[in-house]
């Protein structure tokens, strides 16, 4: 991945990540003092629309390395970073169509359904990237039993067991 790629990705999902577990814990973990407020926090807003305007980003971000890094990575069997790697993949598509739901649905049992997906989704995506960046650590710092011995400009590129012939 280039720094772009991977600048994109790690901080889009930075960012609806958090905002996403905040927005979780102000709707379902607080309570209003006040018995009529229909939130419970009076941030509970923003935070919803900042998480609504960086969802996009990331799915944006996905797309930009689905076939390069995914799709190659997944051709080339290459096995570093492929369990998170894969519950990171398969856990975006649910839950990035859930939340697309979840602002058009109007019948409250679909709605509820397309919520909790989206939360369950939500929160496998972001084991999932905690579990990647933590293998990527690994891999970088060759920690994984098989260093890398690569020089410092060619870290951006696959190690030459999985290049092309």
């Amino acid at each position: 991945m280039t720094k772009f790629e991977r600048w994109s990705v790690w901080s889009t999902s930075g960012a609806t990540i958090v905002s996403g577990a905040v927005y979780l814990w102000m709707k379902y973990f607080m309570t209003s003092a006040d018995p009529y407020a229909v939130i419970n926090h009076p941030l509970q807003p923003l935070v919803l629309k900042i998480h609504i305007l960086v969802s996009p980003l990331l799915v944006f971000a996905l797309g930009l390395i689905a076939l390069k890094h995914v799709a190659e990575h997944l051709r080339r069997k290459v096995r570093a970073g492929r369990r998170s790697g894969l519950l990171l993949a398969g856990s975006a598509v649910p839950m990035v169509v859930s939340g697309y739901l979840i602002q058009v649905l109007t019948d409250q049992t679909w709605l509820k359904i397309a919520a909790l997906t989206h939360i369950v989704t939500g929160t496998l995506f972001a084991l999932g990237a905690a579990a990647h960046w933590a293998a990527v650590l690994r891999r970088k710092n060759g920690s994984n039993g098989r260093a890398l011995n690569r020089p410092p400009g060619d870290r951006n590129r696959l190690p030459q067991e999985y290049a092309r012939k």
